[in-house]
């Protein structure tokens, strides 16, 4: 069996909309295996309020 508490729950933040200057922020709530992903954690997510895919 599997070993329980290896998921982490992560916030990741849009750097394109941060870096853009706009109000409000773009997070993101994920989960990943600590175990597995020991690095940083960067996907390509739809931000509504810039209405593009960004780099998260």
């Amino acid at each position: 069996m599997a070993k329980k508490g290896n998921r982490v729950q992560v916030i990741m933040e849009c750097t394109e909309h941060k870096n853009s200057g706009m109000p409000g922020t773009s997070r993101y709530i994920t989960t990943k295996n600590k175990k597995n992903t020991t690095e940083r954690l960067e996907l390509k997510k739809f931000n509504p309020i810039l209405k593009k895919n960004d780099a998260s």
